[in-house]
């Protein structure tokens, strides 16, 4: 495991994280998990060629749970002094001893603690002087007011590089970490136009910083795509097809997971209940969750318990095929853990061939969707209605920009009228996809 700027080395996280297990045991715990971390960054923001932040972030922190039985206490300490951990490991042994026993608390089963560790290329250490930093946000936001004479201010222009390190143990033997890392550009420029305003952003992030757009094409794309947006419209109450652009159409994948992961599920509080093998999609929709892809963002040998990772077809043919559960939700459900404690790992929404173009020419008439706004979604019954922004479209072509719109349907219905999936993927989080579009949804307008 690096040391780089880390405070610590990997040996030592591993013995603070023994002696912790260890204490929790002579102290009476007849199970013990724990994960010990630190992480240090640097985010600098430009704004119209002035430096207006840098800001510099360093922490650490060890959290303890014990179980006495199927008591369970937790506890948290940021200090990794020797009397701190054993204060953390006292705490959480109170808790446990007057907490109601849950036949459900425990530690992972054993046989499905993962034994491999893949080198998954998570680290990518970026020492970035903060003048180079200054240098490349700098670069970004100008190239966003060169772009068009349209851009009339900024909002500022980021450059940011954050490393990570974390070692988790239990009482079963499992003890293990790894280093990861996470880089991004970001610019979000404003385009004005007799007096009209309109803003609009773009940012890339990646684990590695060769893998990151350039500063400039960041900053270019934020100025297209705010000056695209001026002169922007309301439309009339109707009904037609909806294209979700690939920057939100992964918001439809974030509201999959939420209904199929294992709380929502036994707490009854998703519309997608009972859902296993179940066609919820249209048949076109495949995805799947992969947790070994090199470099990826939600890439990991296991989760959050020890638990192996797999890959696995989560949606097939529009069934759904798994649940995203940890230890605690699967024992609820009287099912076993899928490896998911901390939620999905790289879930992609396969393509169905289609280009950017392709979909437009596809929906021939209807809105396309770039912007959405407030979190009008119904975890319980799906029912679907969000603020949104974009562009009308006609005989398959973008005509003008469209605002102050509400999109409504139920999700339930969304998913299956699923029609097609773009391939201008967007990689720069745990759930990638292209554009989507939606046969039908309704539109509020004037």
């Amino acid at each position: 495991m690096p040391t780089s700027g880390f405070t610590y080395d990997g040996s030592t996280l591993q013995t603070l994280t023994r002696d912790a297990l260890d204490y929790a045991r002579k102290r009476g715990a007849t199970a013990a998990e724990v994960e010990v971390s630190e992480g240090y960054g640097q985010t600098v923001v430009v704004r119209r060629g002035d430096v207006e932040t840098i800001e510099y972030n360093r922490d650490k922190g060890m959290g303890v749970s014990v179980y006495i039985g199927q008591q369970r206490g937790h506890a948290s300490t940021s200090d990794f002094s020797p009397k701190a951990l054993r204060d953390a490991v006292d705490a959480a042994l109170s808790i446990a001893r007057f907490t109601a026993a849950d036949d459900c608390a425990g530690l992972a089963d054993p046989d499905l603690l993962a034994r491999e560790f893949p080198d998954l290329q998570l680290w990518h250490s970026w020492p970035l002087p903060v003048e180079r930093a200054i240098e490349i946000a700098t670069i970004c936001e100008d190239a966003g007011f060169a772009a068009d004479k349209r851009i009339s201010n900024s909002e500022g222009a980021s450059v940011s590089t954050q490393e990570s390190q974390f070692v988790y143990g239990n009482s079963l033997g499992f003890l293990a970490g790894y280093p990861t890392s996470r880089h991004s550009i970001g610019c979000s420029l404003i385009a004005g136009e007799n007096d009209g305003m309109q803003r609009d952003d773009w940012h890339d992030v990646a684990r590695a910083a060769e893998d990151l757009a350039t500063p400039a094409s960041v900053g270019q794309r934020a100025a297209e795509r705010a000056v695209r947006r001026l002169n922007a419209r309301k439309i009339a109450t109707t009904q037609v097809p909806v294209l979700f652009e690939a920057p939100v159409a992964s918001s439809l994948l974030g509201h999959f997971v939420s209904a199929v992961s294992g709380g929502s599920l036994y707490r009854k509080s998703s519309f997608l209940l009972d859902s296993l093998g179940t066609q919820v999609f249209a048949p076109l929709v495949h995805v799947s969750d992969l947790p070994h892809v090199p470099r990826g963002l939600g890439s990991g040998a296991f989760d959050a318990e020890g638990v192996a990772t797999r890959s696995r077809e989560v949606v097939e043919a529009g069934r759904v095929q798994g649940y995203f559960l940890s230890t605690y939700s699967a024992r609820k459900l009287g099912l076993r853990s899928t490896g998911n404690a901390g939620g999905n790992h790289n879930l992609i929404l396969r393509d169905t061939g289609d280009d950017f173009s392709a979909l437009l020419r596809k929906m021939k008439r209807g809105l396309l969707v770039t912007e959405l706004m407030g979190q009008g979604v119904n975890p319980v019954t799906g029912d679907y209605s969000r603020g949104a922004a974009g562009y009308w479209v006609e005989n398959g072509e973008i005509t003008y920009p469209v605002q102050e719109i509400t999109i409504a349907g139920n999700l339930k219905q969304m998913f299956r009228d699923i029609v097609a999936i773009g391939n201008d993927v967007l990689r720069r989080g745990s759930r990638q996809c292209g554009s989507v579009l939606v046969e039908k949804m309704t539109i509020a307008g004037d």
